[in-house]
């Protein structure tokens, strides 16, 4: 069993706008693998697109600056973030 580095966070964070239907998972999928980052990405029942991501706390932040930008085809109008457990072992990012 692996443990998490002493210095890794989780964040969830609530993508809101047109984010659904424009490739914004696969979008933040292929950010977070460049980054390191491990998590998911799912959509909501209310058109917005909830994402958990883990790892270094710089990519992470990184991260959640982009996630306020999108695809071409996607309009962030507001990305909500909060801080999450960490999730154990866990060793990808994946789109539900």
């Amino acid at each position: 069993m692996s443990e998490q580095p002493i210095n890794c966070v989780r964040m969830q964070a609530i993508a809101i706008g047109r984010v659904q239907g424009v490739g914004y998972r696969a979008w933040i999928q292929r950010i977070a693998g460049g980054l390191g980052l491990t998590g998911s990405a799912a959509n909501r029942w209310d058109g917005a697109v909830e994402v958990e991501v883990q790892g270094d706390p710089d990519a992470v932040e990184r991260f959640l600056h982009v996630l306020n930008i999108g695809p071409s085809a996607a309009h962030v109008k507001e990305v909500r973030t909060n801080p999450i457990p960490i999730v154990p072992d866990e060793n990808e990012f994946a789109i539900r």
